[in-house]
């Protein structure tokens, strides 16, 4: 083993102890449990039916005959072999919740969980054997053994301490988990995990759901009643035993009901997402059809019982216990959707997000007014709607493919940001699109709502004009540009496209339509600009001159202001070159720009972000993997890592540019507006072509 490869392992090891101290309370549990199995021979053959499993475990008759160690012992015990697999890996709950907030707490939660679940079900079983319920009846005469209900308790203890919004969606999963365990399986451990799960939810009180976001309250919405569809279809062709009774393998009879939720569900799920008014009116109404059913279900279920014709009506019975079960499920779900009504607002398709119109000359005032980041200029493009907030902000933002996608940062006075932030989320949720902020600088990512991610897409390459010399080994490529410009007799000209020559004016033309040209795609927009933007009388071109008079290559400069309209700087836009000119045109261009910006009092010169071009830390994750792959694949096309080290020779410093969103889950309609923002004019004819080849490629 090579030196790299004992300290990694060692590395490895140090981190598995590490973890192995914060839980030691779980890590002894486990180990019982395991001594136990092999003591009681429990890891290889089965413990119920032997003397062993009545002398330890607990239930009803157990308390009744006076067996008062049971809750305790029968916690260490697994009634199959099998079983152990899911005990163990149950106890992740606990092991979190120590991890976070000590052994003491974790044994807390587990003794009151693992008690209340074992005692709890016991009085709840006392009172209903009392009642003509075949279910209760047969449940009380029941024994069982495992430390499912304080492993349950440790989960939902530790689905607490989750950080929005994952918080709310494990306790779906989980209360899901339980009602439909204890509907249709019905066991003594589903009514013991039930009530432990209940028992930390009254103490925990972490469950929020009117102060989880409006696109929060959707996504459960349409997960929920996928999953109540799911459930209906399963339950069809599995036998079941809950309180209502047991059913049949097959059942004919509720097949049509079935079938029919279904193609509702499929119907509304869409709408739902969107937040649309028309899909939670039908939900309700779904909703409440299913609960009239399965409240009828109940009513002649009740009467089969106490009837002395029960044998000749089980045919039918099966049928209603499945109906009844999915009522009881149906009401849980229209409780859920009258309490998140205000989430399901939309009419209609969003085309815009509302408010009062803002034009483009009142937003470069504002810009001029209150200043603005490097990337401030480009929210005066064509294509950019605005948001008015009520603190006199902007904010700039493109509406694509159901995601509205805020370009770099809200626009009016700093001390209005945070409510910029907020207002334009509400608004883009309240329309029932996707929101997230593009390009967007760390002032922006310090005012997002809890739970929100961020995700570093480029690095703004910012030159500090104040004393700039290009002395040094560091400035030696630059120095050699001017050099080799002065010997062929090059020229710069920093100028502005409305003041050029026409024939200037059709060179430049030339150079980017040949630019184009070359590329299976049209030029990018959204923070990529092109000739059109630089007729903007506030942007700057830089152009190479030669001494023929040839236009060998061009730069666009838009400005960066400060408060009080004083320019500080100026951010890099287009670079074009043409072909055959001078070598070193870019350099020569870059160069003379920051002397001259310099010499006119500008403190920085802004060199942009390639797209994709971040080099991703390791602790970014898989989303950073995937763009970092994504800039490998559209590097043929255009060049943007080439150009990320391209900008590495004029010595900048870095500041981040991140893509801010609520979760993972908005990333596909992210990415899909994205593209359509950065290629609005490109067809799929032109996008599936392009795919082929950076595939090939």
């Amino acid at each position: 083993m090579s030196t790299a490869e004992a300290t990694e392992s060692r590395s490895k090891s140090s981190a598995i102890l590490g973890v192995a101290r914060r839980i030691p309370a779980t890590l002894a549990f486990i180990a019982v449990i395991l001594v136990v199995g092999i003591v009681g021979q429990g890891l290889w053959r089965p413990l119920a039916g032997t003397d062993l499993f009545d002398a330890v475990a607990y239930g009803l008759p157990a308390l009744e005959q006076g067996r008062w160690w049971t809750p305790i012992t029968g916690t260490f015990f697994v009634i199959q072999p099998w079983v152990y697999i899911p005990t163990i890996l149950g106890f992740w709950g606990m092991a979190y919740l120590e991890h976070r907030r000590g052994w003491r707490v974790a044994l807390l939660y587990y003794w009151f969980g693992q008690l209340f679940a074992i005692f709890g079900s016991a009085l709840l079983l006392t009172g209903g054997r009392a009642l003509p319920w075949p279910w209760a009846q047969q449940l009380a005469q029941t024994l069982d053994v495992g430390a499912s209900g304080g492993t349950m308790a440790c989960i939902a203890a530790a689905i607490g301490l989750f950080a929005a919004p994952w918080r709310q969606r494990a306790w779906f999963v989980v209360l899901g988990f339980a009602a439909i365990s204890l509907l249709y399986l019905g066991s003594l451990a589903d009514v013991e995990h039930a009530l432990a799960i209940l028992l930390v939810l009254s103490v925990d009180r972490s469950l929020r759901v009117q102060r989880t976001t409006v696109h929060e309250q959707r996504m459960l919405a349409v997960s929920i009643v996928v999953a109540l569809g799911v459930v209906q279809l399963i339950v069809m062709l599995i036998p079941t035993n809950g309180p209502f009774g047991e059913t049949d393998l097959w059942l004919e009879t509720a097949l049509p009901d079935v079938l029919f939720d279904t193609a509702v569900i499929l119907v509304i799920a869409a709408g739902l997402w969107r937040g649309r008014r028309w899909a939670w009116i039908i939900a309700i109404i779904l909703a409440a059809i299913n609960i009239i059913i399965g409240l009828l279900a109940v009513l002649v279920r009740v009467a089969v019982v106490l009837s002395i014709e029960e044998d000749a009506a089980g045919s039918v019975q099966g049928d209603l216990d499945v109906t009844a079960s999915a009522g009881v499920l149906w009401l849980a779900y229209l409780i859920f959707l009258i309490v998140t009504r205000a989430a399901f607002r939309v009419w209609r398709r969003a085309r815009s997000l509302g408010g009062t119109p803002v034009s483009v000359d009142e937003v470069k005032q504002i810009i001029k007014k209150d200043g603005g980041g490097t990337l401030s200029w480009m929210t005066t493009w064509d294509n950019m709607e605005y948001l008015r907030t009520s603190s006199g902000g902007i904010v700039p933002f493109q509406l694509r493919s159901g995601a509205a996608i805020a370009l770099a940062d809200p626009l009016g006075p700093p001390e209005g940001h945070a409510d910029s932030v907020r207002e334009f989320i509400a608004a883009a949720e309240e329309h029932a699109v996707t929101p997230c902020f593009f390009s967007a600088s760390a002032r922006t990512r310090e005012h997002l709502p809890e739970g929100w991610q961020a995700l570093t897409v480029a690095d703004d390459t910012i030159i500090d004009l104040a004393g700039l010399t290009f002395q040094g080994k560091a400035w030696a490529r630059v120095r050699q540009s001017f050099s080799r410009a002065e010997r062929e007799g090059m020229t710069f000209r920093l100028t502005r496209l409305a003041e050029v020559s026409w024939g200037t004016r059709q060179q430049l033309k030339a150079i980017s339509e040949s630019w184009v040209g070359d590329k299976g795609l049209p030029e990018m927009r959204f923070t990529l600009g092109t000739l059109h933007e630089a007729e903007d009388p506030e942007v700057r071109l830089a152009l190479a001159i030669s001494p023929e008079g040839d236009v060998d290559g061009l730069l666009s400069w838009l400005p960066v202001y400060g408060a009080g309209g004083r320019i500080d700087g100026w951010t890099l836009d287009l670079m074009r070159r043409r072909d055959g000119g001078f070598g070193a045109v870019m350099e020569f261009l870059i160069g003379s720009s920051a002397k001259a910006f310099s010499e006119e009092g500008a403190e920085i010169l802004s060199l942009s972000g390639a797209p994709l071009a971040h080099e991703s830390p390791v602790d970014e994750g898989g989303i950073a993997s995937l763009l970092s792959r994504m800039g490998g694949m559209l590097e043929p096309v255009y060049g943007f890592r080439s150009l990320h080290q391209f900008k590495k020779k004029f010595n900048p410093r870095y500041e981040p540019i991140y893509l801010l969103y609520r979760d993972e889950g908005d990333l596909a309609r992210i990415g899909g507006g994205l593209t359509r923002a950065f290629l609005p004019d490109a067809t799929l004819r032109q996008l599936t072509a392009a795919g082929v080849d950076l595939i090939r490629s």
